[in-house]
């Protein structure tokens, strides 16, 4: 009774909030309301003045059509601070939103999704520029283990739970079980890298020059990496018109681009992501393995929703794979869910002793 007083009474007095900071996306979940924003991670800068002009999806719209002074940047790269300021400034503005414009007695406690790889100074970078964004104590947790909890996998049992979460900038292999990680893989390759292989397949076989969105679009409208059947003629294919800058002769062109086109685009950054799969399916240990067999991969992320991939994740590895319902909000999901549940789910946390500084 005085604990459930006592929540309600922290609740009314300060906000707390989930972040899942993301490469491409950021998404803010605010206790007892859920997931309430989500907004790409770009800031638009002027470098004479330093001033910030616009963040997420206004920024994103001036990515590639700014002035020279003015540069749309992503301050997060594969999922790691590489612009302290910049990040600051987002940070603050998406705790700011998150709060509504009311005023809390208590600065808020946040909970921030960071990938499994990152070294402890990336770590200490992140706590830094969010409490300087705003927040009361900052609390760690890697981006598998929220994925895992946000699909509802029962983290604390004795048992292995194999979850693949594709994002903008990293790609993260973990196998879960008891409440921790037991193995961790983390690639710098997902949907940028994707992106950047079509951008460079256009330029390598049509000799066009095309930008990041375009890419993004195309991987987003017809991009497939597995074709159950193969297709008997380029009819049976989706494609769709690919405009940009002719490299030879410098002027405007158009291109259709077909999914084969698409598919071989990407084969090689696929075939990465699916290798570092079967590495830790090597050397996950066989009892968990056992329950993996029967449990099948859990695929979470933006990069789970390209057609084909769980089929072919399936194939090359002979484990049954599935997407998750609304892969893209699952680590937001699940930091909610830790946020809401703090006590119970206190152990699945980054360990802070050396990192927090003491209050």
């Amino acid at each position: 009774m005085w604990k459930d007083f006592f929540n309600k009474t922290v609740s009314s007095i300060s906000q707390d909030i989930a972040i899942d900071l993301g490469t491409a996306n950021c998404l803010v979940y605010v206790r007892g309301r859920g997931i309430i924003l989500s907004e790409p991670s770009v800031v638009a800068v002027n470098r004479k003045t330093n001033q910030v002009l616009a963040i997420g999806r206004e920024a994103e719209k001036m990515v590639g059509k700014t002035p020279g002074h003015i540069v749309a940047i992503r301050p997060l790269v594969s999922g790691v601070i590489s612009d302290f300021e910049v990040t600051e400034q987002m940070l603050r503005y998406l705790i700011q939103r998150a709060q509504q414009e009311k005023f809390y007695l208590l600065k808020p406690r946040v909970i921030v999704g960071i990938p499994s790889g990152v070294t402890e100074v990336e770590k200490k970078a992140v706590i830094d520029a969010t409490k300087s964004a705003g927040a009361r104590e900052v609390f760690l947790i890697e981006e598998p283990m929220a994925a895992t909890i946000g699909a509802r996998m029962p983290v604390h049992d004795p048992a292995g739970n194999f979850i693949v979460d594709i994002g903008g900038g990293t790609t993260e292999v973990a196998v879960i079980s008891l409440g921790g990680i037991v193995v961790s893989k983390s690639l710098r390759i997902a949907g940028d890298k994707l992106n950047q292989d079509i951008v460079n397949y256009a330029q390598e076989k049509y000799r066009l020059l095309v930008g990041e969105r375009t890419a993004e679009r195309i991987k987003i409208s017809i991009g497939a990496v597995f074709f159950e059947k193969e297709p008997k003629s380029k009819g049976d294919l989706k494609e769709m018109p690919m405009r940009g800058r002719n490299l030879v002769s410098g002027l405007p062109e158009e291109v259709v681009i077909n999914q084969a086109d698409v598919k071989k685009a990407m084969e090689r950054s696929i075939n990465q992501i699916i290798t570092e799969i079967k590495n830790a399916i090597e050397i996950t240990p066989p009892e968990l393995l056992s329950d993996i067999m029967k449990k099948g991969i859990c695929l979470a992320g933006g990069g789970a929703l390209l057609r084909g991939l769980d089929k072919l994740i399936t194939k090359e590895t002979k484990i049954p794979c599935y997407v998750m319902e609304d892969p893209m909000t699952l680590v937001a999901r699940g930091a909610g869910l830790v946020l809401e549940n703090l006590d119970e789910f206190h152990d699945v946390l980054v360990e802070l002793e050396e990192l927090q500084s003491p209050r």
